[in-house]
């Protein structure tokens, strides 16, 4: 905003318009689940994405390290962060941390076993 009445312009200014898009399908949102969960995994490969993760090992610890993500509280850790989720909100997907955990990993793996889904 400084910088918009400073130079007299106005709107973004690094990227364009936020685009909200409605979630209507249930895999979009399984979709949605795993790539806020996953996307801090650019961190440290940062190409992960498009040609797969390389260290499966370094990806999972740095997830269950990473302390700006929901991504522990859902495999079941208890820290002070969870009072803020509200995970009775989010469908019954996961009853159990199991069940996360093994969406997660079909996600992780889903890139390096691409071939077997085509």
């Amino acid at each position: 905003m400084y910088f918009n009445k400073k130079y007299n312009r106005s709107g973004v200014l690094f990227q364009g318009p936020f685009k909200a898009q409605h979630v209507t399908r249930d895999e979009y949102l399984k979709y949605l689940f795993s790539y806020i969960h996953l996307n801090p995994i650019k961190l440290v490969d940062k190409d992960w994405k498009e040609k797969g993760i390389q260290d499966f090992e370094q990806s999972r610890k740095f997830l269950n390290s990473y302390k700006n993500s929901s991504y522990v509280d859902y495999i079941g850790d208890n820290r002070l962060e969870s009072s803020i989720l509200n995970k009775i909100a989010f469908p019954e997907y996961f009853k159990f941390s199991n069940d996360f955990d093994q969406f997660i990993n079909f996600w992780i793996s889903f890139k390096n076993n691409l071939e077997k889904y085509t």
